[in-house]
């Protein structure tokens, strides 16, 4: 077998540490920039805070958003060459003017207007005990008889997930305990102390379906019914049979069936299903929600679109985000090494912790870098989508948003479709007509009755409408508001309708319907 030896030349393209810096600082919300910056800071002593000497430093965004481009070429390419020097011959005036002089290596991100008194910097925290937690905190309530039931209580609710089912079988339980604690569990002893788990707040935790989820709310409800009508007390004992007898059909929504099968009329069926309809899917979610509201958790816009008597004006947020700047003290120990290199030759030892200056320096400097290209940039994109749909900006009209994808604004910008879509990705924007996310305002394109292109998002406001208003003892089917959007001008197909509907997350008809 014959082997040769050869040369071929290949082009390939590579991210530089610096562009793949940026492509992540891009796609981080504005709600979690300053935890980055933070996180920065922390592993690299060469950044720091700016000073109020500082202040009057700023960034012209509109300005700068055109230079991005050929700026971070011209620093990567600087960058590139500089690794190619060696400490010996790395010369040290040179670095020291070209960038630590004229370069101030910093970065301002608040306009003159700002005022220290405008906001807070940091932000309480309330501190919340988990989900989990506050289920082993009950087990006293229990009545456990020793040390062995306890333990497997709270093995039972560590196997609970974020709804707050038990999707763990009783004997798989028994051999996490087996394995975990050397316990010999039999399985009825789990279903056992399942039982009086699921006696616990929130109602209904613990169950290991929808149907025994309901079940126990309802069973739960009657027992400490005390302040209940015959009425009521009535509907919960109709809405018990149902769920435990009939639980398909009232999923399925076959109220005649039900009417039927429990002889019942339809006074008696709408109110056992209006008490049914009381009950939460999903037990855990009550605490969640209740945890998050006393932790008043808000989502912070990334940008903010305000009208100006008819001008629109877009502002970045950085509220909340410090500004930047190279530490003063290793700019000093950089001249200090550069001055005492000039009279005598520097020890290894010298010479690594040079090295060890110059790269956090250089790290520093790349990160500031970084994220003043991140807000040009994304004032670049934000700028142009808010002149693509200005008319929605100033009316707050969703039909008068237009067909829009992320080549039309990369068409506009001059930047890769990438870089639009890390943009547009968990951002918000906050207008006079509420906070919205970015992504809503990117949709496809279709031609009406009259040969106009409209948005995807007109058809399903419309469709959102249609469905709205439709009467819910007959709910309309995807045939009926499909004949219904042509009649308006839409011609689309009944297969479009329903996969318009899934995404708006409505439920078939025969799932709408109500009594």
């Amino acid at each position: 077998m014959k082997t040769s030896l050869g040369q071929r030349q290949l082009l390939l393209q590579k991210l530089s540490p610096q562009q793949i810096q940026l492509m992540k600082l891009l796609q981080i919300p504005t709600v979690l920039l300053e935890q980055r910056i933070k996180e920065e800071m922390e592993t690299n002593p060469a950044l720091e805070e700016t000073d109020d000497e500082f202040a009057d430093e700023q960034v012209d965004y509109e300005a700068g958003a055109d230079a991005a481009g050929e700026e971070a070429a011209a620093s990567n390419e600087a960058d590139s060459e500089e690794t190619q020097y060696s400490d010996d011959n790395f010369d040290l005036d040179d670095y020291l003017n070209g960038y630590m002089e004229d370069d101030p290596a910093s970065y301002k991100e608040r306009g003159e207007s700002y005022q220290a008194d405008e906001e807070e910097k940091t932000v309480p925290v309330a501190i919340e005990n988990s989900f989990h937690e506050y289920l082993e905190q009950q087990i006293s309530l229990l009545n456990l008889s020793n040390e062995r039931e306890q333990t497997i209580a709270v093995q039972i609710i560590g196997s609970i997930d974020e709804d707050g089912y038990l999707r763990r079988e009783p004997y798989a339980i028994a051999d996490d305990l087996l394995f975990s604690q050397n316990l010999m569990i039999e399985e009825k002893e789990v279903v056992d102390i399942l039982k009086k788990i699921q006696r616990l707040d929130p109602p209904g935790i613990g169950a290991r379906d929808l149907q025994e989820c309901l079940y126990i709310q309802l069973l739960i409800r009657i027992e400490q019914g005390e302040d209940l009508d015959d009425d009521e007390l009535q509907a919960l004992k109709v809405a018990c049979k149902i769920i435990n007898r009939q639980f398909e059909a009232f999923s399925k929504k076959h109220f005649e069936k039900l009417q039927r099968h429990f002889n019942l009329t339809e006074k008696q069926l709408r109110a056992a299903i209006h008490e049914i309809l009381k009950l939460n899917p999903k037990p855990a979610s009550g605490y969640i929600a209740g945890s998050m509201e006393r932790s008043a958790q808000y989502i912070i816009p990334d940008f903010i679109v305000l009208n100006r008597d008819g001008e629109l004006e877009l502002t970045l947020n950085t509220r909340n985000a410090p500004d930047l700047r190279i530490s003063d003290s290793f700019r000093d120990m950089l001249r200090n090494y550069n001055d005492q290199r000039k009279v005598n030759k520097l020890t290894r030892s010298q010479k690594e912790t040079l090295q060890f200056i110059r790269q956090k320096i250089e790290s520093a400097r790349w990160f500031i870098d970084a994220i003043r290209q991140r807000h040009e940039t994304m004032y670049k994109s934000m700028y142009a989508i808010m002149d693509y749909q200005t008319e929605y900006f100033l009316s707050g009209d969703e039909k008068k948003i237009r067909p829009m994808i992320l080549q039309d604004i990369a068409d506009r910008t001059g930047l890769d479709v990438s870089t639009i879509s890390r943009v547009a990705n968990s951002k918000y924007v906050q207008t006079e007509y509420g906070t919205r996310r970015l992504k809503e305002f990117f949709s496809e394109s279709l031609q009406n009755s009259e040969g106009e292109e409209v948005s995807t998002l007109e058809v399903k406001k419309i469709l959102t409408e249609i469905i709205s208003a439709e009467d819910k003892r007959k709910p309309l089917s995807d045939d009926k508001l499909t004949q219904l959007l042509q009649e308006k001008g839409y011609n689309i197909a009944r297969r479009t309708v329903a996969k318009y509907r899934e995404q708006l997350n409505v439920p078939k008809a025969s799932l709408r319907k109500e009594l």
